[in-house]
């Protein structure tokens, strides 16, 4: 594991959310096609969805992780696995990334908002990708819904589809933008109404994991992905 930051990342809903197996096979499934070539995954955390997208038909697997301890739990879940030879787990930010790499695919999974700079850290992430590169982005949208537990986990923003176009680096183009969980916007209104919870407990991450999220699937189809609690985007880099 390289080692090029010292970030300390308080968070425990990584753990928590590792439970949302419904939820991960829904969005990874949207954006398996856009993952090709050489690929850079931003902010990896402990490595529940690297282990959701990596693929053995990526050449180069890149796993970014300013979270020293983060950093270390990733490797140790990779080292020894066959399947995951080409994993390369840096600790770090895309600041320590070299402008000589380039990748295919660059990965924002619930990153980007904790980002101060989102626009800048696009920026830079743009120029690390070689020409028809995908850049893609899951994050939270709806600023209605913006919480304390945004708060507490170091959320600076959530999107709508106009914030990120705002923040699209001039030399890429928007290929996807899409809402995403249209039934969990009601969820989360709910709960900050009757329920009033800072934090979702594992039961609660559970239910709406098995129950709301497929019946998601459904609505978010049928209303043309335009309402949700999510947002995936994806940006492809000009030829």
């Amino acid at each position: 594991m390289a080692s090029s930051g010292n970030y300390n990342y308080t968070g425990s809903e990584l753990d928590i959310f590792a439970h949302a197996v419904n939820w991960k096979s829904y969005w990874s499934r949207l954006i398996n096609n856009y993952i090709k070539g050489d690929v850079l995954e931003v902010g990896a955390g402990n490595g529940n969805n690297t282990e959701v997208l990596y693929s053995e038909k990526n050449s180069r697997w890149v796993s970014l992780e300013p979270d020293i301890e983060l950093a270390r739990q990733l490797s140790g879940r990779i080292i020894g696995k066959e399947n995951a030879a080409n994993i390369e787990v840096i600790n770090g930010t895309i600041m320590s990334i070299e402008n000589k790499e380039q990748f295919d695919t660059i990965i924002y999974i619930d990153v980007l908002e904790h980002i101060e700079d989102d626009k800048g850290e696009l920026s830079k992430a743009s120029r690390l990708l070689n020409p028809g590169g995908c850049i893609i982005i899951l994050a939270p949208a709806l600023p209605l819904l913006f919480s304390e537990f945004d708060k507490v986990i170091g959320h600076f923003r959530r999107y709508t589809k106009k914030s990120v176009r705002t923040i699209v680096p001039n030399n890429m183009h928007v290929e996807r933008n899409m809402y995403l969980d249209t039934i969990g916007v009601l969820a989360s209104l709910a709960n900050r109404v009757l329920l009033r919870q800072s934090t979702p407990g594992l039961k609660q991450i559970k239910f709406w994991d098995r129950m709301i999220i497929p019946f998601s699937k459904l609505v978010d189809r049928l209303f043309f992905y335009s309402y949700g609690k999510s947002i995936l985007t994806v940006l492809k880099k000009k030829i």
